[in-house]
């Protein structure tokens, strides 16, 4: 990490609280970090320079591109758009599966190549004619001051924005940035909060208060659930979870089972077996979920979306991209089924 205490340089983060000493408290996320000087938090982004709070992320992505929406995923979200990517480096989850580690587990100040103002980024999706800019790659939380002042200049556009995000977030924060937002994909790693903590550091709790508020401001959200062995793949662990979102309203939200492959600090274990992602998507059918997906096993047609009343294929899928798409007015072509979701 480069030395480098010149505080011109950064922006001052939102949401900080001065403490005796000079140390800081960071009231971004749940992790609360007291910061003490010259330390930044477990994010690696946010630095107390002379008592102050900065954030090392702004004008400082380390990875902007275009994708296809369904990379998010989102599957009922402008199905066959592309939306223009971006991430800074930094994350408040250490996941031992982490696949963006190199990132994720880094500095704003490790990757530098990159300078890009908010207003760039928002031009740049007015150039490559993209209607929507995702923040995504590794945790939005943790450039939330960036993240912000993107969307407002997106929506002043016409341009949708979208986070894909563990959902560990503070309420005052994640309350603020709602009216910014058109769509989340949350992470919801287990339903354990023991689980929870030995995977990523974090816990349970507030990302099902996550869950509940977007919900709440009426941001269009879908869930993933990465199975990985030993870990989350537990039947009754996946039944509590499916059980507990179908109590509070998330029936028709759809959720992404996704394959595991070895990554990082979990290079030991095997890949999700096919029968653990087809179990948990019988549990979650059986449970009353609607739209359940299987993600990173394309041999399976798990990505394909069908109409809960007659059954027939709505969206057809071949990796990222759509191939057939049979919803007319957010309505079932074939039986006129309501089918949740923003279809444009």
């Amino acid at each position: 990490m480069k030395e480098n205490n010149n505080a011109n340089q950064y922006k001052i983060a939102l949401y900080q609280e001065k403490k005796e000493g000079g140390k800081v408290r960071c009231r971004l996320c749940p992790h609360n970090c007291l910061i003490s000087e010259g330390k930044s938090g477990v994010c690696h982004a946010r630095r107390n320079i002379g008592g102050t709070l900065y954030t090392l992320a702004y004008n400082n992505p380390c990875s902007v591109s275009i994708d296809p929406i369904e990379k998010k995923p989102l599957f009922h979200f402008y199905p066959g758009e592309n939306i223009l990517s971006l991430a800074t480096a930094g994350c408040n989850f250490h996941c031992l599966n982490c696949q963006n580690w190199q990132i994720s587990q880094a500095s704003p100040e490790d990757f530098e190549q990159y300078r890009f103002t908010p207003e760039e980024i928002v031009q740049a999706a007015v150039s490559y004619r993209t209607k929507m800019i995702a923040f995504t790659y590794t945790e939005p939380t943790i450039f939330y001051e960036y993240m912000y002042d993107i969307a407002v200049l997106a929506h002043q556009k016409g341009i949708k924005t979208v986070i894909v995000s563990n959902g560990f977030i503070n309420q005052e924060p994640l309350n603020d940035l709602c009216p910014l937002l058109d769509a989340a994909n949350i992470d919801l790693k287990c339903f354990n909060d023991d689980v929870y903590r030995k995977l990523t550091t974090g816990s349970l709790h507030p990302i099902l208060s996550t869950l509940k508020t977007l919900k709440d401001n009426d941001i269009w959200l879908e869930i993933t659930n990465l199975i990985i062995p030993t870990y989350n793949d537990d039947h009754q662990m996946i039944r509590n979870m499916c059980e507990w979102l179908v109590e509070n309203g998330f029936a028709e939200t759809p959720l992404h089972f996704s394959r595991f492959f070895p990554a990082y600090k979990l290079q030991h274990l095997p890949p999700t077996p096919e029968s653990a992602l087809i179990e948990a998507k019988k549990i979650a059918e059986n449970a009353g979920i609607k739209y359940v997906y299987i993600g990173n096993m394309p041999q399976l047609n798990g990505e394909n979306t069908y109409c809960p009343a007659c059954h027939e294929l709505l969206i057809a899928r071949r990796g990222f991209y759509v191939t057939e798409n049979n919803i007319v007015d957010g309505k079932c072509a074939f039986c006129g089924e309501n089918i949740p979701g923003r279809w444009g």
